[in-house]
């Protein structure tokens, strides 16, 4: 089983995904990759693989990223390598990803793997104070070109399983585990 967490920068997606894979026994990540520096605290392939964009451009030559996109000005991307030994492994992979990624996967992987889609809505307000807080030192530019990301990323909502708002950690990381757990034993009826 897949399970895509996608929300704009700032919405959450990393911290529930760890969340799930503390409280989850079979519950694992895919990171991706991606050509961005690494934040404080941040470390190779925990939250992501880190690799140059001169590396990645490689990769997409040589057709190793089941998707990749450029967002935010770096390469961000799911290696095939990774992501069909982690589906072989019957674990519960969790990913975060944005809104063409998820397209792109779902294209790809629906008839293959069971797939679980959650979108994480979090108003602008509290995204602006979530990308404050979050120590990337982002300049009124950088913060702007994610806040304006909001709009577009909230029209591709129709292609998700689920939406929830994340105001409240624990209250949206209880309601992703049932989502998961009731989605596992539909699985397993068909």
């Amino acid at each position: 089983m897949l399970v895509i967490l996608s929300g704009v920068s700032g919405s959450g997606k990393d911290t529930i995904k760890q969340e799930l894979i503390k409280r989850m026994d079979d519950v694992i990540s895919l990171p991706s990759f991606t050509s961005r520096n690494p934040r404080e605290g941040e470390q190779e392939g925990v939250q992501y693989h880190f690799i140059s964009k001169e590396e990645f451009e490689e990769k997409i030559q040589n057709n190793e990223f089941y998707e990749y996109d450029l967002h935010h000005e770096n390469y961000y991307g799911t290696s095939r390598k990774l992501m069909n030994e982690k589906i072989q492994s019957g674990k519960i992979i969790v990913k975060d990803i944005e809104v063409n990624g998820t397209e792109n996967l779902i294209k790809l992987l629906k008839d293959e793997t069971q797939l679980i889609t959650i979108f994480l809505r979090v108003d602008k307000d509290e995204l602006r104070k979530r990308l404050e807080n979050r120590g990337d030192n982002l300049t009124e530019e950088e913060m702007q070109l994610r806040l304006g990301r909001l709009e577009y990323e909230e029209s591709k909502i129709n292609l998700y399983d689920y939406m929830i708002k994340n105001d409240d950690l624990e209250k949206t990381v209880q309601i992703i585990m049932a989502i998961i757990e009731n989605e596992k034993r539909l699985g397993t009826q068909k």
